[in-house]
């Protein structure tokens, strides 16, 4: 079994490994909206004289571009973009194995003067989630990319256009191809296992140059930690190598998807919970009954509703299976390993508002004896009578600022800000215009 404890710091370890100069640089930071993790490095030894750290406020509120965008509650030019403090949690603290000398740890956003979280910060949503359960909740994500040969500032001058893949043909599960470009994949799971994320696999996956790689499951806020992890990892070891990835959801029209499907599971002390057939039938029914609601939770951006068609291997309708991947949960194993996949978030969620979303929905529809309808069996992409995930942003905001349970399940505040993030990001895409707007009109309109 992999050790969850490989890389996992102490402060006291920490400590240690400063004095003897192996560590001199300590990354704290936390992630925005949209999944980034931003912060600060700080020298080693200040960290532990002084571990907290103040940020502006506006990292909440800001744009793709980081231009402050107006209209939020929480900061905005009249309240003058104050400060709020990071505080490092001290269990996710860890190696920055792909770094020298450098160690790593996520932290909580809180009010600078009350020291009270902040309640729109992503971290806080799910941690407030977690504690209202009740139980203990398992969780896996498993994240899917795409590799390319150029780097990211080659990539950046080419417009994105033109890249070339790491694979020229399909790899899924194809170890031929998938050798090519384990220079990258190995060093990968090397240094993810070496910072605390342990590995479970990497495959090929059905794009060109498309990847899988999946982290050990754990306790969801952990979990989410790690996912946090593997990203910054492989962004920033692509970068080092001259290479990118990208967790788009849909980077390509011609090719596959990236996904996060997510797995969860409930304990209660050391048994499973889903092995109470209620339970585990009203954790699934409140999951599934409460997608179309929080689905800009799992499909943040206007680029995630586009990897949702018929035969891509991403769900288009709402229904439950066992072990069937047309569907968009799919419910898999037995015993104590028994626990809920849902296919419909993708690579570009953030992980904190995704598990959040699932935790809250499946927590509700126990509270509330959901049952879920009977299992699909067959191809769920046939199935015309079956109800659709939302087909854009502007639809799926729709349902999450007008819905009454996600007003109770995170709060008024939270709704109001997510809504506005989400509704900014919509109203930047209609202001667009676009590559395929000039190619089909210039001329010949």
């Amino acid at each position: 079994m992999a050790r969850a404890d490989i890389g996992m710091l102490t402060r006291e370890a920490l400590a240690r490994e400063v004095r003897a100069g192996h560590i001199d640089t300590v990354l704290l930071g936390f992630t925005d909206p949209y999944g980034r993790f931003v912060g600060k490095r700080l020298d080693a030894e200040f960290f532990l004289e002084q571990p907290d750290i103040h940020a502006c406020d506006y990292l909440l509120t800001v744009d793709m571009e980081m231009v402050p965008v107006p209209g939020y509650a929480f900061a905005d030019w009249e309240k003058g973009y104050g400060d709020v403090l990071v505080t490092p949690d001290w269990e996710t603290l860890r190696r920055a194995s792909w770094l020298p000398k450098t160690a790593m740890v996520i932290g909580d956003v809180r009010e600078a003067k009350t020291r009270t979280l902040v309640s729109v910060a992503p971290r806080t949503i799910l941690r407030r989630q977690i504690e209202r359960a009740g139980y203990r909740i398992m969780a896996a994500s498993e994240l899917e990319y795409y590799l390319f040969q150029n780097s990211y500032r080659d990539a950046a001058g080419r417009q994105y256009r033109g890249l070339e893949p790491a694979g020229w043909y399909r790899q899924d599960y194809h170890a031929l191809q998938g050798a090519r470009e384990e220079s990258f994949q190995a060093a990968a799971r090397r240094y993810l296992r070496q910072s605390g994320a342990p590995v479970e696999n990497a495959k090929g996956e059905w794009g060109l140059g498309q990847h899988e790689l999946n982290i050990r499951y754990a306790d969801a806020l952990a979990m989410a930690d790690r996912h946090v992890v593997y990203k910054q990892c492989l962004k920033e070891l692509a970068d080092q190598m001259g290479i990118s990835v990208t967790f788009m959801a849909k980077y390509a029209a011609d090719q596959a998807g990236s996904s996060c499907h997510i797995h969860m599971s409930l304990w209660n002390k050391n048994r499973p919970g889903f092995a109470d057939e209620k339970i585990f039938r009203w954790f699934l029914g409140g999951w599934l009954a409460h997608a179309p609601e929080v689905m800009v939770l799992y499909a943040p951006t206007v680029n995630s509703y586009k990897r949702y068609r018929s035969g891509s291997w991403a769900p288009t309708r709402l229904a439950w299976s066992y072990d069937n991947r047309t569907a968009g949960f799919r419910v898999v194993g037995e015993g104590r390993s028994l626990r809920i996949e849902c296919r419909i978030p993708g690579a570009d969620c953030n992980p904190y508002l995704a598990h959040a979303a699932a935790i809250a929905s499946g927590m509700d529809g126990i509270a509330r004896k959901i049952d879920p309808p009977a299992a699909f069996e067959g191809d769920t992409y046939a199935a015309q009578k079956l109800p659709q995930v939302p087909r854009t942003l502007r639809d799926a905001l729709a349902l999450f600022e007008n819905s009454s349970f996600a007003r109770q399940a995170f709060g008024v505040d939270v709704v109001a800000h997510y809504s506005h993030f989400f509704r900014t990001e919509q109203e930047a895409y209609d202001e667009a215009v676009t590559d395929w707007e000039r190619q089909r009109y210039f001329e010949r309109i």
